[in-house]
């Protein structure tokens, strides 16, 4: 079932790229935008998360922390961030525990042929740990600007 605003975010725990657990409870108090993307070193993912690494700072100095979450390993994301000069925190969901419980884990086709896997999709996640704004399905390309803008104009800035 697809999260709404005003929705309490899902309480998750993962490890980042650095095999730290992260978890979603340390990060009350402030607010958190959370990615999910498909897969790491992918052309749309890699756009997204360049796009997301340039606008770091912007989010920063609104006070928000952006985190990205696929399926992908921790070894895995380490590569990626590597080799694509990223300074994000990618979390690894092997298990799909948290992209199930943000209902990102979906039908979808390419090609004629149905499959499920991770629709991109982004939450912004208020201090109080409930869900602020939601966006399902989205677009790679220009998707973290679109964001920031958005975040901007409801934090006021």
């Amino acid at each position: 079932m697809a999260l709404k605003i005003g929705d309490t975010a899902p309480v998750f725990a993962l490890h980042d790229q650095d095999n730290t657990r992260v978890k979603s409870t340390d990060f009350l108090g402030k607010w958190l935008l959370i990615y999910f993307y498909p897969k790491d070193n992918t052309p749309g993912c890699t756009i997204q998360a360049k796009d997301f690494t340039c606008l770091q700072e912007q989010f920063a100095s609104l006070g928000v922390q952006v985190l990205g979450i696929s399926k992908d390993s921790v070894q895995s994301h380490q590569k990626f961030i590597c080799k694509q000069e990223l300074s994000l925190h990618l979390l690894s969901d092997p298990e799909l525990e948290v992209i199930k419980a943000y209902d990102t884990w979906r039908e979808k086709k390419l090609y004629g042929k149905s499959f499920l896997g991770v629709i991109r999709s982004t939450f912004l996640i208020d201090p109080a740990g409930k869900i602020s704004q939601v966006w399902y399905n989205v677009k790679a390309k220009g998707h973290a600007e679109r964001i920031l803008k958005e975040v901007q104009m409801l934090l006021g800035e």
